[in-house]
């Protein structure tokens, strides 16, 4: 009854972030660490930037990737289903609905000032999730080098985001190297 539970409260917790969360995956981050790391103490801080960073470099969506790779931390394969179906089933029911009714809300203006306002929001909340994600990834100057670059190279160039992730991985992977070797060395001069 236990795996079964957890199975469940893993599903309605994505299913409350995913009915709540708008403007995509980056205006989700605060839900998330209300909701996984404050409410429920599933994962870190750390543990779940990481997801949210795999979620960003795999294909498909980053809330629903984050999602999943987060049920299955917690609870294996069968938790990164119920995880991704809570996190998506929000989604299929609105959508469903306003199918049903597109062109009455095309034409409707509240709906339409309503979705202005709404676009707002979602900048602001956007801004939010930017600040306090840098404020908890950018910790020395090697991350403020690595995001400032990073940041200038996906301002003036067309390249894709994942070879602007790639660029920043394999960055700091070679910093790492070379301060390990480097600290070796100095180990053995001793």
């Amino acid at each position: 009854m236990g795996k079964l539970k957890l199975l469940f409260e893993l599903y309605w917790s994505f299913f409350k972030i995913g009915g709540l969360t708008f403007g995509g995956g980056l205006t989700m981050l605060p839900m998330l660490e209300r909701e996984l790391i404050e409410k429920r103490n599933w994962i870190s801080e750390e543990e779940l930037l990481d997801c949210y960073a795999i979620g960003q470099c795999t294909p498909g969506i980053i809330a629903v990737n984050t999602a999943t790779f987060v049920g299955y931390k917690k609870a294996g394969i069968a938790g990164g289903i119920f995880s991704t179906l809570g996190m998506i089933s929000p989604s299929i029911i609105v959508i469903s609905i306003i199918a049903n009714f597109l062109r009455e809300f095309m034409d409707n203006k509240w709906f339409i000032h309503a979705m202005m306002g709404v676009r707002g929001v979602v900048c602001a909340l956007l801004m939010n999730t930017v600040i306090n994600l840098g404020k908890k990834s950018l910790k020395n100057l090697t991350t403020w080098l690595i995001a400032i670059a990073i940041l200038l190279l996906a301002f003036f160039t067309k390249l894709p985001t994942i070879i602007l992730v790639l660029m920043a991985a394999s960055t700091g992977i070679i910093i790492d190297l070379v301060k390990s070797k480097k600290q070796k060395k100095e180990g053995t001069n001793e």
